[in-house]
């Protein structure tokens, strides 16, 4: 039976009929995990459903308790309100009519609870989510600042904003996604200052998603409410672990998307300068942070273009000024450069995933590997240059001092799209490579914000905020982001 048939059964008044079609559709008793509880309560038939660990028991046990005092005529007039007033306290307990929605409950972790002759069942939210306590997260860590992150359960996400956000304007809105999964869905955002034109284009795409289930829950939630480019690699939202980073992204007027299972959040919209920044900067001192974002600039330009810039000057060693010689070739492989440099580029992708799937204790080992028996043997053999090994080892560091990870893999196939049209066409291939990434992220909108806005289109005075970390006191203006006809405007800044 599908969900559509589902919502036209409403809770019978016979017991047994209710019984009978959630055995079904749940598989008791062929699914373990699922607990039915039957018992004649005053004369009357009482089934309780249940999942195992998802459930607090002592809150159980404290239920059946209640249940087992509570008389006839308790249960046939005003069942909810007699456990809900008088048995059952510091509970959310609530009726439901239609089968749809019991299923939903149960399988979200409250107990439903049937009673013979009565056509609602009782819902009551003794959830106990299987979680992790926070942490902080591996790949935005700060030598100064909180060490908490987002976990896997949607309630304590949300509980690390409220604590930081103690804003009755701060919405929270609950959606769910996918026809079998049901996957909890919530959308944040703070009602004075978000755009509304923003969070409608938002929901409305969460609401349109028609798919059995999100089991990659934030990629999966953002591939259909932005439509996936698969010739444009870079984001169009940014992901943090951090409930600092996104409560601050809330104070701007940004939306986030919480996916249930899941520690990464969305914030929507952004741009390629949202990318680069990091919490770090805004842990130390105003010109510190300033110097360490301008240090991780130069790191991110380098991962693109330091390496297709240098294979350009090998090629084409007359071009280069006496005081570069020395940027050129000593000692030429026996392979030619551009085959050098794209063999090189796998070689770290290899040894980047090798790291991830290997244990802790061996990473240190893989190090070793990676650079003694293999870069120092391939020199040595003649299959790489030292030159070539030592552009790609520095571009290799700029990819990993960009804060985001899903901007560095953009990076990383750009530079690789320059390198290979530097080594088929020289400097020309360069230019025109150049010129067509700068076309690509001229045209790319993040919810119909300009990718590289303030530059494109020129704010001065964001440009200026985006450029050097500025002092907090004094950068009291939310960001204003101007958007082609106006079809989403954030609201103009505002002092606090």
């Amino acid at each position: 039976m599908d969900a559509a048939s589902e919502q036209n059964i409403h809770v019978s008044k016979k017991y047994q009929e209710n019984i009978d079609f959630l055995n079904q559709q749940l598989g008791v008793p062929d699914s373990f995990d699922i607990v039915l509880r039957e018992m004649s309560i005053g004369g009357k038939k009482v089934a309780i459903y249940s999942v195992i660990g998802m459930v607090n028991n002592n809150v159980v046990s404290l239920i059946l308790n209640a249940l087992v005092d509570l008389e006839r005529p308790e249960l046939v007039i005003n069942a909810l309100e007699k456990l809900e007033k008088g048995r059952i306290l510091n509970l959310q307990v609530s009726e439901e009519e239609t089968m749809d929605k019991v299923l939903y409950f149960i399988l979200s972790g409250p107990m439903a609870i049937f009673i013979d002759g009565q056509d609602k069942a009782i819902i009551v939210d003794v959830r106990m989510y299987p979680a992790r306590q926070p942490a902080e997260p591996d790949i935005e860590r700060v030598t100064r600042g909180s060490r908490d992150g987002f976990t896997e359960t949607l309630v304590i996400n949300t509980a690390l904003i409220r604590r930081r956000l103690r804003d009755p304007k701060l919405r929270m809105k609950l959606v769910q996604v996918g026809s079998r999964s049901k996957t909890d869905v919530c959308l944040a955002y703070i009602e004075d200052i978000t755009n509304s034109g923003l969070v409608k284009e938002v929901m409305k795409g969460i609401q349109d998603i028609k798919i059995d289930g999100v089991p990659m829950a934030e990629k999966s939630v953002e591939e259909f409410i932005l439509g996936s480019k698969f010739w444009n690699p870079y984001p169009r939202v940014r992901y943090t672990e951090r409930p600092d980073v996104a409560a601050i992204h809330l104070l701007e007027g940004h939306v986030l998307v919480m996916v249930d299972t899941s520690p990464s959040i969305i914030i929507a919209p952004s741009t390629f300068w949202s990318h680069v920044q990091h919490a770090e900067e805004y842990r130390q001192e105003p010109v510190v942070g300033a110097y360490l974002r301008w240090i991780r600039f130069i790191g991110i330009f380098g991962s693109i273009f330091l390496l297709p810039v240098w294979l350009g000057a090998a090629l084409n060693p007359q071009l280069l000024p006496d005081w570069l010689q020395f940027v050129g070739l000593n000692n030429p492989a026996k392979i030619g450069l551009l085959p050098q440099a794209i063999f090189a580029e796998i070689g770290v992708d290899l040894m980047r995933m090798a790291a991830i799937h290997t244990p802790i204790p061996l990473a240190t080992a893989l190090g070793l590997i990676a650079t003694f028996m293999i870069g120092d043997i391939a020199i040595k053999v003649g299959m790489f240059t030292p030159e070539i090994v030592m552009y790609v080892a520095f571009s290799a560091v700029g990819i990993f001092a960009t804060p985001s990870y899903e901007l560095a893999q953009a990076n990383r196939l750009a530079r690789l799209f320059l390198v290979i049209l530097t080594g088929l066409f020289n400097f020309w291939g360069l230019l025109v490579g150049t010129i067509l990434l700068f076309m690509l992220l001229l045209q790319t909108k993040s919810f119909g914000v300009p990718y590289l806005w303030p530059l494109i289109p020129l704010d001065i005075k964001a440009l200026g905020t985006t450029l050097v970390r500025s002092p907090v006191p004094i950068k009291n203006k939310r960001p204003s982001i101007l958007k082609p006809k106006d079809r989403i405007r954030q609201p103009e800044g505002r002092k606090e």
